[in-house]
């Protein structure tokens, strides 16, 4: 049978005490809940995912617009029921629609497609936890022989009914040819004057129509975000599942609860990954590599057997086989570093390409540069690259050394197994295979003016 979805996102979060980010834009591993809840949804092959929107609407649909979902506005927020009105219009019949929400952002494809098996054009499916602590939660009861009877809201619950600790998710699923009249006869009588979604149960009860509960994989599909505490929790069973993850597919994690990872990470088998490493964006890490403590790398390509040592940063950049980064190293957008080469300590890159087995060991920073193979960039050399309005190039050949202080003051090109001696300013183009010097007495340029932007 076909399937669509419906996402409830229409809650003013009030617990989250945020004025100006939707609860569902809250970020769990880098992505939003309701981006997490999206992609849950788009791996059951639905025809429709429709998202009902209200609180913040245009800031949740302006920041949510790369999303695959029609939106359907809840002007008024009357309870889960009263959004599940507003999207039966645009709904076909003859569906299974799947309802999840918008702050439950763990549910996995593999309780959805359990929760789709139990269900049917006659059968209603819910997804229930047994939970050790169910305050706050709706209960759900039953009768002797274990039949589903009702879902109990926690502050309607009677004393004896808040003892159950099976709770409900508010994850259903329904045949969609009956919803619309088990909709209309829903009611607000309850503490929260609401029209409740739970409620169409017990109607489909009475009506015939059996009621088929499903427990998740893991109970912590079902938590849902309605505070900053939760949303914390929220993280760490994200961030533990991430880990677990890595280190069944044969990735070294020196200690799985300080890793974390914020977006799309692929690690090669023998890797090992040291504490409070942060992954961004997408992030794809070779074979045989190890990452020092304290590294963030974001969106960028290791190849295998890289070593990035402690409290380096790589950014945007794409880093072949046999590397040597750091400690203390920065790579920033656009940099290219060929196989075996070396950036060390203190050391800047900036969209620049290192050729194979060059060396820019100590306290340097190379910006805009194209660096040939086997160079040795000596300590604390710069490439002047930034003439107050523009940024210009700097070219070195195969097997140059740049000695200990040199400056590169760019346009520039330095020629293929050429020598600058330390301390010196290239201005000119220096010839291959020749000892270049620039070492001149100070003096002071009067009348000079600083370039202005136009």
């Amino acid at each position: 049978m076909r399937v669509s979805v419906v996402i409830l996102a229409a809650g003013r979060g009030t617990r989250m005490l945020s004025s100006h980010v939707p609860k569902v834009l809250h970020t769990i591993g880098g992505k939003s809940l309701l981006d997490h809840v999206v992609s849950a949804a788009q791996s059951l092959d639905p025809e429709n995912i429709f998202v009902v929107y209200g609180h913040q609407g245009d800031v949740l649909r302006e920041q949510s617009s790369h999303l695959p979902v029609t939106w359907v506005l809840q002007e008024e927020q009357l309870g889960t029921g009263h959004a599940l009105i507003q999207v039966m219009p645009h709904v076909k019949i003859h569906q299974q629609l799947i309802v999840l929400s918008g702050d439950v952002p763990l549910i996995s494809s593999f309780t959805l497609r359990e929760l789709l098996r139990v269900s049917s054009q006659n059968h209603v499916g819910v997804v229930t936890a047994n939970v050790d602590d169910p305050a706050g939660l709706g209960r759900i009861v039953r009768d002797h022989q274990g039949n589903f009877l009702a879902i109990v809201e926690h502050k309607d619950a009677t004393h004896a009914q808040r003892s159950i600790t099976e709770v409900n998710s508010g994850i259903y699923c329904f045949p969609t040819a009956c919803l619309s009249h088990w909709l209309s006869q829903v009611n607000a009588n309850n503490a929260q004057k609401e029209l409740y979604l739970t409620d169409v149960l017990g109607i489909a009860l009475q009506e015939g129509v059996k009621v088929n509960t499903v427990l998740p994989q893991h109970n912590h599909e079902i938590l849902g975000v309605n505070d900053r505490i939760q949303l914390a929790l929220v993280e760490r069973c994200y961030q533990k599942q991430r880990a677990e993850l890595l280190m069944l597919q044969g990735v070294t994690l020196r200690d799985p609860a300080r890793v974390d990872i914020r977006g799309e990470l692929v690690v090669g088998q023998d890797s090992v990954i040291d504490c409070n490493v942060i992954f961004e964006d997408k992030v794809s890490i070779g074979v045989n590599c190890f990452i020092g403590s304290n590294c963030i790398i974001k969106n960028s390509v290791i190849g295998d057997g890289v070593i990035i040592k402690a409290n380096s940063m790589i950014e945007d950049s794409v880093v072949e086989d046999h590397c040597h980064i750091g400690p203390f190293a920065r790579i920033r957008p656009d940099s290219y570093l060929e196989q075996y080469s070396h950036v060390g300590n203190f050391v800047e890159i900036k969209k620049s390409r290192l050729g194979h087995s060059s060396k820019v060991n100590h306290l340097s920073y190379i910006g805009d540069a194209s660096v040939g193979h086997r160079v040795n960039i000596g300590a604390g050399t710069i490439t002047c690259n930034y003439d107050g309005v523009n940024k210009h190039q700097t070219t070195i050949g195969d097997g140059a050394f740049i000695g200990s202080g040199t400056e590169l003051v760019a346009p520039v090109e330095v020629g293929a197994g050429a020598f600058i001696g330390a301390g010196s300013t290239i201005t000119q183009h220096a010839p291959p295979h020749e000892l270049t010097l620039a070492r001149v007495k100070q003096e002071t340029i009067k009348d000079w003016k600083r370039r202005e932007k136009k």
